[in-house]
């Protein structure tokens, strides 16, 4: 195996312990709402509020990612938030949960900003669809692991030490990145040939004759309208992933009957199932695009293509049959899962400069979690008013479809330093 898989590795590992901790709430929600008398408004709202700061943070972090690299605010992000997951477990109702969510999206923050620009540095152009979905893949597992371990724990033991539990893992990650991380540059367990293979060819799509390799700045990216439209349809990918994220082991519980522990192993399922699919994308999309010239933007087909498996969600109101419903639930989640990590390699494939990829991926990751911060607002919402959850699944089907015609419609060319909305003008020859 290539060495710098375990980069992607260390990637996918960080992703898992994000998703188990941004899970667990949801695994323990029954417990929870039931000694803090929450209601179901009340848990959309904590659903969401990790969101809050999170979505504030994204574009700060971004800036910091690619003044001050990836190995420090890594580091930084992974002990905040396992700090915040482990005060979780000493709360005492709504408030005192509202806050320690809101401090572990501060930190949590700054894990797609850093993941991204990680890629850009260790992944040649040609892989990086399946590294994009390696480390993407762990918004998957985590849940999955989530559910199954941390839905026994909570059965067994209460929620508080489910909590202790997931942030344990967190630090565990920390002592191993400041020991072990370095850029391609500088890390002496590379071997020289698969160095300079990374440095020579983890450019070359983005720079070929199409823009200057110069750093394009935030000004720019802001103004840039393929950015706002991988934005958006990033925005709708991720308001589907978190209706699963938040709402899937309550949907669940509430309409198919189940209890706690077997809820989770029916969440774990389609998060498991979703994975998978998610790298067989990733491995297929860069193969897809080995002779196609990746700066043009053909990378959108594969995300859109994403977004329309997602659109399945539109069907779950339809089918009684459990079974057919955890298919559908799988193969949703995994076109929104994928179209997410699709979007940031496209994000990747049309910029000229690494250095301006932490702060790209955070531009239309704050996009997307505005989004996401709706999702389970909405959904809860929505349950309270229809007694049922088939109205969100409608919202979120319609909004997939619509992410999928902007993506291919309108992320076509590459981004440039005289691209802005509204205008046609773009780099000569591209």
């Amino acid at each position: 195996m290539h060495r710098r898989y375990w980069i992607y590795l260390s990637l996918f590992s960080l992703t898992v312990i994000n998703y188990i901790d941004r899970v667990a709430l949801s695994i323990a929600s029954s417990q929870i709402s039931k000694e803090f008398s929450l209601t179901p408004v009340m848990l959309g709202y904590l659903f969401s509020s990790f969101l809050w700061l999170y979505f504030l943070a994204l574009i700060p972090m971004g800036l910091l990612v690619d003044k001050f690299g990836t190995r420090c605010l890594n580091a930084w992000g992974i002990g905040f938030w396992s700090l915040a997951t482990a005060l979780t477990a000493l709360t005492g109702g709504f408030f005192s949960l509202l806050a320690t969510r809101l401090f572990m999206g501060l930190g949590e923050s700054t894990s797609y900003p850093a993941g991204g620009r990680v890629l850009r540095e260790w992944a040649p152009a040609s892989e990086r669809g399946i590294a994009t979905s390696i480390f993407h893949a762990g918004s998957l597992l985590g849940p999955a692991i989530g559910a199954l371990g941390l839905g026994w724990v909570v059965t067994t033991y209460g929620w508080r030490v489910a909590f202790v539990l997931a942030a344990s893992t967190g630090f565990i990650w920390l002592a191993a990145w400041l020991i072990w991380f370095r850029q391609p540059e500088d890390a002496t367990w590379l071997r020289a040939e698969e160095r300079d293979h990374i440095l020579k060819s983890r450019d070359s799509e983005a720079t070929s004759n199409r823009v200057a390799p110069e750093r394009l700045g935030f000004a720019t990216l802001i103004r840039s309208k393929t950015i706002w439209a991988i934005a958006f349809a990033h925005g709708c990918a991720v308001y589907a992933t978190y209706l699963f994220l938040t709402w899937m082991p309550s949907y669940l519980q509430a309409e198919k009957g189940m209890s706690a522990a077997r809820s989770g192993l029916y969440t774990a399922l389609p998060y498991a199932g979703a994975a998978l699919l998610g790298v067989v994308v990733g491995l297929f999309s860069d193969r897809y695009l080995r002779a196609k010239p990746m700066a043009s933007g053909h990378r959108r087909r594969v995300v859109a293509f994403c977004l329309l498996m997602s659109s399945l969600i539109l069907l779950i109101p339809l089918v009684n049959e459990l079974w057919l419903v955890m298919l559908l639930l799988t193969l949703s989640l995994a076109g929104c899962t994928s179209a997410v990590a699709s979007n940031i390699s496209l994000v990747n494939d049309l910029l000229p400069s690494k250095q301006d990829s932490g702060t790209a991926i955070a531009i239309i990751s704050t996009g997307g979690n505005l989004f996401g911060l709706i999702a389970p607002i909405a959904t809860g919402y929505v349950v309270s008013t229809t007694h049922s959850y088939h109205a969100g699944f409608v919202i979120t089907g319609v909004l997939v479809l619509a992410a999928a015609a902007v993506t291919l419609s309108l992320t076509k060319r590459p981004v440039a330093a005289n691209e802005r909305i509204g205008d046609v003008r773009f780099t000569k020859n591209a």
